[in-house]
């Protein structure tokens, strides 16, 4: 058998081929390079900073080169990193108490599962980072002493490691993003982290097959196709995500109405996004069950109709033929982002969002509801389980004429699929 990387390289070198005799729908949303600088509302900022402008910027380039993938981590930069904390008092964002209330997720479940991390080079500083953010938080350690944390590269070994991420990349921040979340919303869970050589895809589908080689059962993805998707992703989906029984989960994408894969496949859970907001009153209407917890699609969340992906048998919609994105969401919005340990390279606390924050969100929710059948398709469970979903129904994340695909309605919508965890029942079978 060819090994990954050929594979994939050879479906990637006929891509242009086939692009050429591919049908694209007129009005397609198409993708432009931003700046990588975002500015988004402030109405309520996780940490408190009044109508404060948020801005943030990307840790990968929104364009890395052919055939290579963008992490999605999504820094804020009008708050400074926090290099250590004065005694008693709190890093910026929200923390794993935040997580577990606004989505109420169990406490003491978990224990025994592992949720692997797939991301591209080393961050040689992750597990010692980690130890800081859970010794923070109060949660337990989490080492691999202890057998709670392992770092392995994409054949499996403990060594070599990969290289570090070159100049202009911060994978090394997107890793610690991941393992904060899962730490955040699974305290009792492993964590496998399985670093890619480089962030060419042949290499990250590689180190996708090795965490479901090593066992794992949820498998988070942070990171795109920046290009959105093409006609032979559908062969690769065959190859590396049709396994029943293992929940792959990707996030949708930061750039707004538009379909990115991995999160596109039709065997992988989509993370959209959202803004979580706490406010002092519980708000009226459907979501005032919530308490404390506003939640509203955020406007950067990958959403829409797929060109190429078949419709799953558990997707309903009508305006869509194809797969639809997203599935779940959980919040993105850096504005309302995770407190996040990393001295790699911004050196110290920091405020992260993008979807990947709510795709290792998702992943490690859905290690708290438990193993998945044998012979389950998980990312149909939420379908079967709609009303055990927090569902938003305001915002948007683009233009597609007021519909569902990029619009936050009452039941399913693109930017936030079937709603948010309200606990996990909806991640069972």
């Amino acid at each position: 058998m060819w090994p990954a990387r050929r594979i994939v390289g050879f479906l990637l070198g006929a891509l242009p081929l086939v692009v050429s005799l591919a049908f694209v729908p007129s009005g397609a949303h198409a993708w432009t390079p931003d700046s990588g600088e975002r500015r988004t509302p402030a109405a309520a900022p996780a940490d408190g900073q009044g109508g404060r402008a948020v801005t943030s910027r990307r840790a990968c380039s929104p364009a890395p080169g052919p055939n290579k993938a963008t992490c999605l981590a999504l820094i804020r930069t009008d708050l400074p990193a926090v290099r250590s904390l004065s005694p008693g008092s709190a890093p910026p964002g929200y923390g794993p108490a935040d997580i577990r209330s606004a989505y109420q997720l169990p406490r003491g479940v978990g224990r025994g599962q592992t949720v692997a991390i797939v991301n591209a080079f080393d961050n040689p500083n992750a597990e010692s980072d980690l130890a800081v953010y859970r010794r923070t938080f109060k949660l337990p350690p989490c080492t691999t002493a202890n057998g709670c944390f392992r770092k392995i590269n994409q054949n499996g070994g403990s060594t070599p490691l990969p290289p570090t991420q070159p100049p202009g990349e911060d994978w090394a921040l997107e890793t610690a993003l991941d393992t904060d979340a899962v730490s955040a919303a699974c305290p009792d869970c492993k964590i496998l982290l399985v670093e890619a050589n480089d962030d060419t895809f042949g290499n990250l589908l590689t180190a996708v097959q090795q965490a479901r080689l090593q066992g794992a059962k949820f498998i988070s993805m942070s990171w795109v196709d920046p290009n959105g998707e093409n006609p032979v992703q559908p062969t690769l989906d065959q190859i590396y995500f049709n396994f029943p029984g293992i929940a792959f989960v990707a996030a949708s994408g930061d750039s707004g109405f538009k379909v990115h894969w991995p999160a596109a496949s039709q065997y992988v859970t989509g993370a959209g996004g959202t803004r979580l907001d706490r406010v002092r009153r519980p708000v009226p209407g459907p979501q005032r069950l919530r308490g404390h917890w506003y939640e509203s699609a955020w406007t950067g969340a990958g959403s829409g109709c797929s060109q190429f992906q078949p419709k799953p048998p558990w997707q309903t919609d009508t305006l869509c033929l194809n797969r639809t994105v997203a599935d779940v969401s959980a919040v993105a919005d850096p504005g309302t982002g995770l407190a996040v340990y990393d001295t790699f390279q911004v050196g110290g606390w920091v405020v992260v969002g993008g979807t990947s924050l709510s795709s290792p969100l998702i992943a490690a929710s859905y290690a708290l509801a438990g193993t998945p059948g044998p012979n389950d398709r998980p990312n149909s469970y939420p379908y079967a389980h709609r009303r055990k979903f927090w569902d938003i129904t305001q915002g948007s994340n683009g233009s597609c004429g007021g519909t569902y695909l990029c619009t936050a309605v009452l039941g399913y919508d693109g930017p936030t699929g079937v709603g948010t965890p309200n606990g996990v029942r909806g991640l069972r079978p």
